[in-house]
């Protein structure tokens, strides 16, 4: 008789949490993610639920989210906390292979090449060691190598890493693997070429949600076209450009969004501001007097609220409005996400 199925886990269930923000992070959705996992990996009750794979996987998704935007402190003290699980005894070679691609990637953020290659090396030995499991949940370690000799100007060894991770990523079948591995592919490659394999990589994205390595593509794509600066390639890398620009902005993905305006800067295009960075330009007190205000409420009311005058509340908007370059209470609604 066949055994009866398993009931499907709790949906607060610290598996089905990490799962969830898993998505979240590979379909671009990097702020959502990051507050999941966050909470997640500071609810010592949750985490002990976890076994130790999930329990690395949740820390290599943080590293990510970390790397994403900029944050190194953060990220290396996450190498941290994976290096120390990574030596316990009895890991799984899962675990294993996704602590080592985690500090790679931060090595390679760091400029340390050579760290950088010893992990992902270490990670696909991890891999080829074990059992053997989809492309599609194995840590992408031939592309994080391929990367590295590239910047190491290593073109044909990068080439042959890349050309192994596309293959692999092919019979694994994943739209997004395969997108992924397009576009380590042509960071490896030379001429015409790489423009074909990106926007290979850009179709193969269109039906999936993958917002980040969508934006990712996009500005490689970008600084292609600005290689041969006819007028119709000027405009779809600005195009693209402000596409990848937006979203960067609102994910606070600072480190694209800086590679991104680098390129616009040369195309003598001002950057656009985001919502955070204006919002980043408020002192404590500006930013709960703005949004209150946001709202709807009064100065008689924002004063009451907050149990000061209505000069001061009206200062307060005063130095908001200038700094925000807007001009009335009118213009906070869309700052602050306020629906019309």
């Amino acid at each position: 008789m066949p055994s009866p199925a398993a009931s499907p886990a709790p949906v607060n269930a610290p598996a089905t949490r990490l799962a969830a923000a898993e998505t979240q992070v590979l379909e671009g959705a990097i702020t959502l993610g990051l507050g999941a996992l966050d909470r997640l990996a500071a609810d010592p009750d949750a985490r002990a639920q976890l076994d130790r794979t999930d329990e690395v996987r949740m820390l290599a998704l943080l590293v990510e989210c970390r790397l994403a935007r900029g944050d190194m402190s953060e990220a290396m003290d996450l190498g941290d906390e994976l290096s120390a699980l990574r030596a316990e005894p009895d890991q799984s070679v899962l675990s294993v292979a996704l602590a080592h691609y985690a500090q790679g990637e931060i090595a390679a953020a760091l400029g340390d090449p050579e760290l950088a290659a010893t992990h992902y090396l270490a990670a696909g030995r991890a891999i080829q060691d074990g059992p053997g499991s989809a492309e599609s949940i194995q840590p992408p370690w031939r592309a994080g190598k391929a990367l590295v000799l590239v910047r190491a100007n290593r073109a044909r060894e990068a080439s042959v890493r890349a050309t192994e991770h596309h293959a692999a990523a092919v019979r694994d079948g994943s739209p997004y693997v395969v997108a992924h591995a397009l576009r380590v592919l042509a960071a490896t490659q030379a001429g015409a070429q790489r423009v074909d394999l990106l926007r290979e990589a850009r179709a193969l994205l269109e039906p999936v949600h993958a917002e980040r390595l969508a934006a990712q593509i996009d500005a490689d794509l970008a600084g292609l076209l600005m290689l041969t600066p006819t007028p119709e390639a000027v405009a779809e890398a600005v195009q693209l450009l402000r596409r990848t620009e937006i979203y960067a902005g609102q994910q606070e993905l600072w480190p694209l969004q800086g590679r991104v305006r680098r390129m616009l800067d040369r195309l003598g295009e001002a950057p656009l501001r985001v919502t955070s960075e204006a919002l980043a330009l408020l002192t404590v007190t500006e930013r709960r007097v703005a949004g209150l205000a946001a709202t709807g409420l009064t100065n008689r009311q924002i004063a009451e609220e907050l149990l000061v005058s209505i000069k001061a509340v009206e200062w307060h908007l005063s130095r908001t409005y200038r700094k925000l370059g807007i001009s009335s209470r009118s213009g906070l609604t869309p700052i602050f996400g306020i629906p019309a």
